[in-house]
């Protein structure tokens, strides 16, 4: 099959442009002052948990509000179906299969596991990883990242003040934030010690102290350009919420105790909880943009929502009863549909239609050569992203297309490629193969109708991605 038929049967073509942004006049002219990007992302939030990708339990009014003032992207993938890959792939460009971490990896031993330790911490990237903090503090951007970072612990290369922030709040260690009341949290290399939720007391939510620290930088970078990375902790387990929050659904559906199980604490009330830790954060993503507003930052500063994979299976959650993935197949830890596609919105006035919906198909890895040609910078020629921004402006005949997108995690792979989808389990296992614009559920496996081009995406299984000895690909 000829390069060129190959990619019209991949389904590249018009159809993969935008659903109802095909046109846009509004001024796109480069703005004169350098401007604002704010990257918030959820922590294993379901593609279906928002009110505006069609969540009816959960009450998400500020996120759709943000959706109905920008563009809705309904098939954007996260780096990874885990925490730690997500994010390296979303700060370097690079996706799993070229990446430094392809998997959680912990250092620090068993010790660093337990709850208050300050040992613990994550596989580090290197100290020369280029990542877009880097490239937009080299730019004159004042950079913070408030939340959980979990690609390297204090002390290492990994540390994020030595990967281009220049404020970091939060968790270092992503095995940390299994509680919303940690004894700890680390500010720029120095531990902080949260007096108040010594010896398993509940006193301090570590998520308003987050929130709270990403409104403090704006405040404080107000009349200078800033990145602000906010890599929030909900809706990730452990079930825990404040009384204020839990209030409005206790009560609203039955709900069985959850009686706790490996390393995950009990809670009486386990839907209405997790209901309401989204809901908190909605609230959270509301006071940011309010305070862009107020401080008339508003008008030059893009704002993006996401999360860094699917929905959980485990410490309580529900995500059967939310239908957090629904129409998708699997949850987080899966290269299934539900494991990676995450929602995604991206909003700024006068630059984003609003109320606009794209099916572009993108991933976390486009984030930093979308930053690079935002600020008119060149971004690493090594890198798998390509630049979002013509989408994000209405420039859909100057979007690049990715030939493919390609995840692995220990031992399974995943391509994108148009409109198919491949995956295998393990190496050496038969590749499903699916349609996803005639089956997003992943249920009719095609790959005997099909044969070259799966055969195609088993040479893209072998030939897409490098050795990694940290990180091997799994055959058992």
């Amino acid at each position: 099959m000829k390069r060129r038929d190959f990619l019209k049967a991949a389904g590249f073509g018009a159809a993969a442009l935008a659903l109802s942004c095909r046109t846009n006049t509004m001024q796109t002219a480069q703005h004169k002052k350098k401007p604002n990007i704010v990257y918030i992302m959820a922590d294993d939030l379901g593609y279906a948990e928002l009110g505006c990708y069609g969540q009816k339990k959960i009450k998400t009014p500020n996120i759709d509000k943000l959706a109905a003032e920008g563009m809705r992207f309904t098939q954007h993938y996260s780096g990874n179906p885990v925490c730690a890959p997500s994010r390296c792939a979303l700060m370097t460009g690079l996706h799993t299969g070229h990446a430094q971490i392809r998997a959680n990896k912990e250092v620090g031993g068993k010790e660093g596991w337990v709850l208050g330790s300050t040992i613990g911490g994550q596989w580090p990237i290197k100290t020369d990883t280029v990542t877009a903090a880097k490239i937009l503090k080299k730019a004159g951007y004042t950079t913070g990242a408030f939340g959980k970072w979990g690609l390297g612990r204090v002390g290492t290369t990994g540390d994020p003040n030595k990967q281009g922030f220049d404020h970091f709040y939060g968790y270092i260690c992503q095995r940390q934030a299994h509680t919303f009341y940690p004894n700890h949290l680390w500010r720029d290399g120095e531990i902080e010690w949260i007096e108040a939720n010594k010896d398993g007391k509940e006193q301090v939510y570590s998520h308003d102290l987050i929130a709270q620290e990403a409104l403090k930088f704006i405040k404080t970078n107000k009349d200078r350009p800033f990145f602000l990375y906010v890599p929030f902790t909900i809706p990730h387990m452990a079930l825990q919420v404040p009384e204020d929050s839990l209030a409005e659904y206790r009560g609203k559906w039955p709900d069985p105790p959850y009686k706790g199980d490996k390393g995950y604490f009990a809670h009486p009330n386990p839907r209405a909880c997790y209901a309401a830790m989204v809901t908190r954060m909605d609230k959270d993503v509301g006071r940011i943009m309010s305070l862009l507003k107020d401080l008339a930052l508003d008008d030059n500063t893009l704002v993006i929502f996401t999360s860094d994979n699917g929905p959980t299976f485990n410490g309580g959650s529900d995500s059967a009863f939310f239908e957090s993935a629904k129409p998708l197949r699997g949850l987080k830890g899966s290269v299934y549909e539900g494991g990676i596609r995450v929602p995604y919105i991206a909003r700024w006035p006068g630059r984003i239609k609003a109320a606009c919906t794209n099916n572009h198909i993108s991933a976390f890895w486009d984030f930093l050569p979308t930053c690079c040609e935002l600020i008119g910078e060149d971004p690493p020629r090594d890198i798998d992203g390509i630049s979002m921004l013509p989408t994000l402006f209405g420039r859909y005949q100057q979007q690049r297309k990715h030939e493919y997108l390609y995840w692995e995690l220990n031992g399974q792979q995943a391509i994108r490629m148009g409109k198919w989808k491949a995956l295998r389990l393990k190496p050496g296992r038969k590749i499903e193969f699916y349609d996803l614009d005639s089956d997003i559920a992943e249920s009719k496996d095609l790959a005997d109708e099909h044969p070259e081009v799966v055969a195609r995406m088993a040479e893209i299984f072998k030939t897409g991605r490098t050795e990694s000895e940290v990180f091997p690909l799994l055959k058992s």
